[in-house]
């Protein structure tokens, strides 16, 4: 992306971000929701929206509810931001939370975690001077 279009989208990404904390009339649409990151084409005419959904049971169902109510969204976003022309937005659940936990998950139990020795920079300096 260009540096405007960057621009535009962390701008984007923000307001997007306080019209989703504000919620929604829509029961479909509950739940810790987040806009991870947001990409612009370099024409500035497409947005793409990453959201991540917790708890990740409800993901499916507030990505439909998201995606009937993109033009609300992007009218509310359009009163926020003052630009020449709105880009049309398109939102994709984001993967990488989920991954991430899935990944410290494994991290936390990992059965030689505890077995590694750790070794102390001190520890190092002493069996240096010693040699």
């Amino acid at each position: 992306m260009r540096r405007r279009a960057q621009q535009i989208a962390s701008t984007l990404q923000r307001e997007l971000q306080k019209v989703m904390s504000r919620g929604f009339n829509d029961p479909r649409i509950r739940g810790l929701i987040t806009i991870t990151k947001v990409e612009m084409t370099d024409d500035l005419k497409n947005a793409k929206a990453f959201v991540s959904v917790m708890p990740e049971e409800r993901a499916e169902l507030t990505m439909h509810g998201i995606k009937a109510a993109t033009k609300r969204i992007r009218r509310d976003v359009m009163e926020r931001i003052h630009m020449k022309e709105m880009p049309s937005l398109k939102f994709v659940y984001d993967h990488g939370m989920r991954e991430q936990q899935v990944i410290s998950d494994l991290l936390a139990s990992d059965p030689f975690r505890d077995k590694i020795p750790v070794v102390d920079e001190h520890d190092q300096a002493d069996v240096s001077e010693d040699s």
